[in-house]
């Protein structure tokens, strides 16, 4: 028997078992405290839902004055995954607004953890990994930080990650799952609490819920109020949109709601959960935003190697020119390089130049 479908004479003695049958108590475990204090009570969910504008009015702001919806100590929400559709003007932002004790939960992290890492701004990463790309594997700017006991690195399967926002966004306090039950990362994460499921016997793994303080999504075109339309994989954006308490745009393009309104099938974000809009041109870069660009891989090669050099050194110094260093996010794209961009974005809408 596999250890995703587990008998009751299966679950380990002395197990984080909850029973699950109609009429019967839940067992009382030890560090219940521990548990609860993960999730927002659902009153307290409406209580914030009940106080938001969620009208519909134009939302459009600069990339600086959308930094004021993010507090220090907040959690925060990173839309995209891996090198695609990363926020990344937004979080350079972040880092010139000199924000601090941020906690940042995205479903795969790249470069992007490195500079709130390296920053000092973001003190907590929870994700299913860690990498400074597929092609260059474990960040060591993470595992600097980390095994120095300046940051934590809290790590959660793919699908872990994936339901904690499904959970947030249905405003349920956790959803189980299979995944991680037959894997050693459910005994990094003592959070998670294991179920004997009342219809069928099998073990399951009740995973917490995460309602972000704010999300950071980019998206390729949206309009003055919000609407949001994603093209290529969404990700987990839509759970992300929908679990936060704020959440700030960034997108290619503002367009009208005319055009919003031709393809409504492809609105993935609504207006009403959407608190700002930014547009932002090249948001992504040096990752990727479907369709419209490709990852601008000689500033990531030139970024890794300085970086992995001295996870230290290289990453202030990489800072120091492309974030501290420009006075606006135009001139971070040029410091980039324009035949850098011109490359990504003609690899980004043709397949003869991928």
């Amino acid at each position: 028997m596999s250890p995703d479908v587990a008998s009751p004479s299966n679950v380990a003695s002395g197990a984080n078992v909850v029973s699950g049958f109609p009429g019967r108590r839940s067992a009382e475990r030890e560090g219940d405290s521990r548990t609860e204090s993960l999730v927002t009570p659902y009153a307290q969910l409406r209580k914030t839902l009940a106080s938001r504008d969620r009208s519909l009015r134009r939302k459009v702001m600069s990339l600086e004055e959308a930094t004021a919806f993010v507090q220090d100590g907040d959690t925060v929400g990173i839309g995209g995954s891996t090198m695609s559709r990363t926020p990344m003007g937004m979080i350079w932002a972040l880092i010139r607004a000199r924000k601090s004790r941020l906690s940042c939960v995205r479903s795969i992290v790249s470069s992007d953890g490195d500079l709130l890492y390296g920053s000092g701004i973001c003190e907590r990463i929870t994700t299913s990994w860690f990498s400074q790309g597929i092609l260059w594997g474990v960040s060591k700017v993470m595992r600097h930080h980390v095994e120095a006991g300046a940051a934590i690195y809290d790590e959660w399967s793919h699908m872990a990650i994936g339901m904690r926002f499904r959970a947030g966004a249905m405003g349920l306090p956790f959803l189980p799952i299979r995944s991680m039950l037959g894997s050693d990362v459910v005994r990094q994460r003592p959070e998670t609490i294991e179920m004997i499921c009342p219809y069928t016997r099998d073990k399951l793994l009740l995973v917490p819920a995460v309602n972000p303080d704010v999300a950071l999504i980019h998206v390729q075109r949206c309009d003055e109020f919000g609407n949001a339309q994603i093209d290529g994989l969404p990700f987990m954006d839509l759970d992300l949109a929908m679990a936060a308490n704020r959440v700030i745009l960034t997108t290619e393009r503002i367009v009208s709601n005319d055009q919003i309104r031709r393809a409504p099938d492809h609105t993935k974000i609504p207006f009403f959960a959407v608190d700002a809009v930014v547009e932002l041109p090249y948001g992504c870069a040096p990752h990727e935003c479907s369709g419209v660009y490709e990852p601008m891989m000689r500033h990531m090669e030139s970024y890794v190697a300085q970086v992995n050099a001295n996870p230290v050194g290289g990453m202030r110094a990489y800072l120091d020119e492309f974030v501290y260093g420009p006075t606006s996010w135009t001139e971070f794209l040029e410091r980039i390089g324009v035949d850098e961009l011109i490359r990504a974005a003609r690899a980004g809408r043709s397949i003869d130049d991928a």
